[in-house]
Formats: C-alpha cells, structure tokens, sequence
C-alpha cells in the first residue's frame, strides 16, 4: 500500500537525484571551462615537446641525415656511441668534471650570500637586488662575450693582473684553465639559488636559534645544526635543479671557447650540437640527447634515494 510517508520518501529521493545531476553538471562544465582555459598550454605541449620527444626516440635508432628520409639502423647509433665515438668519452668526463665543481661551488656562495642578506637591515632590499641582478642576464650571449673578452689575453683580467707585475696569461686559451673560467661563470650566476636559499633561510624559526643561544651554542654550531638539517629540503632542491643545468650547460662553451683548446671544454651538449647541426647526423644525435636523459635521470634518482640519509623534513620529524 503507498502511504503518504512512501510518497514524501520517493520525493526526498527523487530531488537527491535532481540535485546530484545537476551538481554533475555544473562539475562538468567547470571542467570543460578549464579545459578551455589550459588549451593553448596543452596544444603547445603536446605538439612542441611531446610529440619532439616522441619523434627523437624514433630517430635515435635511425640514419637520417636530414636531407633524405630517415632509415631504420637499430641500435647501432648507441653501438658507435660506446665503440666508436672517441669525443663521447672526453665530453662526458669535461662535462663530468664541470657538474662535479660547478654545482658544489654554486650551491656554497648562493648559501653563504643568502646568509649574509637574511638581515634586517637599511638597504636591505637594495643590496638583494643587486646580487640577483646578474642571473637576469646571466645565461644570455652578452654575458658570454663580456665573459670572453674578460679572460682574454688582453682582457680585463689581465690588466688588472698587470699592475702587479703578472702578464700573459691565457685563461680561455689554456687547456688547464679555460674549464676553470666556464665554472666561474656558472658561480657568478648564483642569483637564483641564492633567492631559493633565502627564502628557505625565512622559514627557519627564529625561537630554535634564540633557545640554543641561551644554552650556549655558538653561530657555527647554530649554522650545522640548524640551520642546515633545515635548510636541507632546499638545498637538495637546488643540487637536483643545478646538476640537471649543469650537464646541459652549452652556451658558455658554445661562445667563449667554442669547445676548445684541445677539447678542454668540449661539453656533452657541444658534441651533441656538433652532430646535429654541423655533421646533420641527426639520428645519431638522438641517440646521445637519450643517453644524456638516462644519465641524468639515473643521478637524480641516485641522489632522491641518498637524500633519506641527510634531508630532514620537519613534517616527517626528520630522517636519518
């Protein structure tokens, strides 16, 4: 028998449905709105940088020369790479060697500079801005050149050396001290890191270094347990970001020294240009840029798996 409590049951179930439709609806129309919105990006990422890493993929295990169609070699573009190559083992331990000293250098005066400007003090704000100046400019062809005609055998290096009696000294033409001139450049161009670091360093509660001062812990034992343990989700940050440039860094050796003298700073990415654009061995250059992302990819994931022994994450209450 349907009573009026039956009826006024199917009511009250019948609207819930009405108002889950309709809640559907207005979801629905939310999400294709966004869709709309985020069109551009994603058409953009789809036809410029997922279908090119698609495409490269497929070429690196083909001959194409870029003039004729590509043909399919397998793997003998990665064969020629370990066997034939003698420029791929030298690129790989210049560009070894620059990630080796220029990430730990980069990383120690952006911390030590963001350090000195995490003061409360006149200007303060003036003098941030002046030190994040050079990293606005920092990876552009200006810079490059000024760079080259600094180090240069009549640069502006060299003169100032000159008032103290040194002379001649090839920075960019010397085999033992023009990868040294390219790891400076990446140092100076600290600015980012440094606003990273900075940011990191407000963050710090200021009752840690207030209660430790009472118990009488100086600055340096302040800055090692403190302020590094956490500091260290940042500067683990800032290693991943800067070890992935820094096995990408072309510009710099492209400008200054064009990969010389004798190959000192022949870079990975150089050789990689070389092959592509000089040679148009395209295929083969494919095959490198794929086994540059898998050694990249192999150290990030190497240094995600040591980062449980030193990153402290207050949230977790630390790792060891």
């Amino acid at each position: 028998m349907i009573t009026a409590d039956t009826t006024r049951k199917k009511g009250l179930g019948a609207g819930r449905l009405f108002t889950l439709f309709k809640r559907k609806r207005i979801s629905d129309e939310n999400n294709l709105a966004g869709f709309l919105y985020i069109s551009p990006w994603l058409v953009g990422f789809l036809l410029l940088t997922v279908w090119p890493i698609v495409q490269s993929f497929y070429l690196s295990f083909t001959d194409y020369p870029l003039l004729r169609d590509p043909e399919w070699v397998g793997l003998d573009n990665y064969s020629r790479i370990f066997g034939e190559d003698t420029l791929f083992i030298k690129s790989l331990g210049v560009t070894f060697a620059y990630v080796l000293f220029s990430v730990p250098l980069k990383l120690f005066f952006s911390l030590m500079v963001a350090i000195l400007l995490n003061r409360e003090i006149r200007g303060i704000s003036f003098y941030r801005t002046m030190v994040y100046v050079p990293s606005l400019i920092g990876g552009s062809v200006a810079v490059a050149v000024l760079w080259k005609n600094m180090f240069g055998i009549d640069g502006y290096v060299n003169h100032l050396l000159g008032w103290f009696g040194i002379t001649g000294i090839g920075w960019i033409s010397n085999p033992q001290t023009a990868l040294g001139t390219l790891i400076l450049l990446s140092t100076w161009q600290f600015g980012s890191t440094m606003i990273i670091f900075l940011a990191g360093l407000k963050q710090i509660p200021r009752d840690l270094y207030e209660s430790s001062g009472v118990d009488g812990a100086s600055k340096i034992r302040q800055f090692f347990h403190i302020t590094l343990p956490m500091l260290s989700p940042v500067m683990f940050f800032n290693l991943v970001l800067g070890m992935i440039g820094s096995f990408q860094m072309f510009n710099s050796a492209f400008i200054i020294t064009g990969g010389g003298p004798a190959n000192s700073t022949y870079t990975y990415a150089l050789m990689l240009y070389d092959k592509a654009f000089k040679n148009f061995e395209m295929g083969y250059a494919s095959a490198l840029a794929w086994f540059l992302l898998f050694v990249i990819a192999l150290l990030s994931a190497a240094n995600f798996y040591a980062s449980k022994y030193w990153v402290f994450y207050e949230s977790e209450g630390g790792r060891k």
